[in-house]
């Protein structure tokens, strides 16, 4: 029995914030953010639209692309930092919102890997027989937790979801391997401060992703029995454009086979590989039998990857 992903879906709110409107918020400019992180503008959910309700829009269109309902559903899983509450979950919320039965439902918290962690655990439970179809979404309303007055970071976020279906497919697809890690010695680069805002030391959290995406990603092709020729497409956590870039030119894959949304959408944390999938899927960037890998880091510090080859 082998997993791997058979629908895929995304939301984004339709605000959008640009760089020229965040020269009006903090000291900054166009030109200093595109040329340090690649984003040209973000996306800013409004008031009346929480966690969830980005994570429900995605989940309806990544079940509506596997041809399912949420009563086909055997668990749900959510990756995120900024669920509505406390408790429930967002999980839970989404549980009874899409009309699924008492499944298990549960968040998972790996910050910006917090997607490649909750694809992983599905593939667990796939591959052990226990489950058939299991929901994984990744979904951040970062405008909530931003500092909007420091400029390192205001610059950097923005909300978004991304889902998708991890269920059996033929043995000669799917999930070929993977790798997930933490370094918790890496917590004071990157946290959510007692003023419940996101704090990071850029300098220190670039190195260690540069270091972590090229490794992580070299990992899952070589254990893959696969070689970085064999990779047709690279789909990093959508971060910062230098970070990414690094990542393709150790893996030595030309440009037009690395996913690109941090320039429209920023970074939405666990949602940035869900988004870029999905967009990259309904766009034809991905077909039938290619290999691809999908990378990540966030807080904890944590990181995660997985080669699959795509296809039923």
């Amino acid at each position: 029995m082998k997993a791997g992903l058979i629908g895929t879906g995304h939301y984004v709110p339709e605000k959008v914030l640009t760089n020229f409107d965040m020269e009006k918020i903090v000291d900054t400019s166009d030109e200093w953010i595109r040329t340090r992180t690649g984003i040209e503008e973000r996306r800013i959910a409004s008031d009346d639209m929480d966690t969830s309700d980005l994570a429900y829009e995605a989940a309806v269109s990544a079940l509506n692309e596997a041809g399912l309902n949420g009563e086909d559903l055997d668990m749900i899983l959510v990756a995120t930092v900024t669920s509505d509450m406390g408790f429930p979950s967002v999980a839970c919320q989404l549980q009874n919102r899409l009309g699924a039965r008492q499944i298990p439902a549960m968040d998972v918290s790996a910050a910006c890997a917090g997607f490649m962690y909750g694809v992983i655990t599905a593939k667990q439970f796939i591959e052990a027989g226990v489950h058939q179809n299991i929901l994984v979404i990744g979904v951040e309303k970062l405008s909530k937790i931003t500092n909007w007055e420091d400029r390192n970071t205001a610059v950097l976020f923005g909300d978004g979801a991304g889902a998708a279906i991890v269920s059996n497919v033929s043995e000669d697809r799917g999930i070929l391997a993977h790798e997930l890690g933490s370094d918790g010695t890496g917590i004071p680069y990157l946290h959510q401060t007692d003023e419940d805002v996101i704090y990071m030391n850029g300098r220190e959290v670039f190195k260690f992703a540069v270091r972590k995406m090229a490794d992580s990603s070299l990992n899952v092709v070589h254990e893959a029995g696969l070689t970085k020729d064999d990779v047709d497409y690279l789909i990093p956590h959508q971060a910062n454009i230098r970070i990414m870039e690094a990542a393709r030119e150790n893996l030595e894959i030309p440009v037009e086979k690395m996913s690109k949304s941090v320039d429209r959408y920023g970074n939405t944390s666990a949602a940035s590989i869900p988004i870029a999938l999905s967009e990259d899927v309904k766009a034809g960037r991905i077909k039938e039998d290619d290999v691809v890998v999908l990378v990540g880091f966030g807080g904890g510090l944590t990181w995660g990857a997985v080669a699959l080859k795509w296809g039923k």
